[in-house]
């Protein structure tokens, strides 16, 4: 029995060991990855879009996000703000669903499309079928903001600000300050932070 146990044990080490191989992280300076520049995600209105598709202005946001998060219910009210700036400054922005072990629940495609309805996003959301752009970008909460610049490389990651709690209490306003930094060519002086959310219910084969 001890034996099962350990051969068990042993089992699902090397099994953790060998998918955690496959989430890869982009580092600031690093460009986006070719491998899945045209990698397709469906919209919530039914058509498929590719990073390709989005890096022809003048930069990027990506956010993984999610329906039910509570760190995303307290950040989602200054989503808004931040889809003015990118319209001001002519950026795209992306929100990216990678929650694929809860697709049959609260980040179900159907709910997804209740939730920019109900929201009025302006941007697309899009699904991340099995989790695979949140691996090779090494997204690992919702939200995480990944930003890239017109040459799609990688300007800014982590947090949108620096208090989930209270928008009227925030001192650091990350995101903001380096889309504003980046249209303004200079820059961007705090280019990682720390990303604090819920964990992404990322597919595991």
């Amino acid at each position: 029995m001890k034996k099962i146990m350990f051969l068990l044990s042993f089992s699902m080490i090397f099994f953790n060991a060998s998918y955690s191989q496959k989430i890869q992280s982009v580092e600031i300076g690093d460009t986006f990855p070719m491998s899945h520049i045209n990698y397709p995600m469906k919209s919530v209105n039914g058509k498929d879009y590719s990073i390709s598709q989005h890096l022809n202005k003048n930069g990027l946001i990506l956010i993984f996000t999610s329906n039910s998060c509570p760190f995303v219910v307290a950040w989602e009210d200054r989503y808004q703000r931040i889809e003015d700036l990118s319209q001001k400054y002519n950026l795209e922005m992306l929100y990216i669903n990678s929650n694929h072990n809860r697709r049959e629940g609260l980040d179900s495609y159907k709910a997804m499309q209740s939730h920019h309805k109900k929201m009025g996003y302006t941007f697309n959301y899009l699904l991340d079928e099995r989790s695979e752009l949140a691996n090779i970008l090494g997204a690992k909460t919702t939200p995480h903001v990944f930003m890239f610049d017109k040459s799609s490389k990688l300007v800014y990651k982590g947090a949108i600000d620096d208090n989930y709690k209270s928008a009227t209490e925030v001192k650091n306003f990350y995101l903001e300050n380096a889309i504003i930094s980046l249209s303004a060519g200079k820059k961007i002086e705090v280019s990682k932070t720390e990303a604090i959310g819920c964990s992404i219910k990322r597919y595991i084969p």
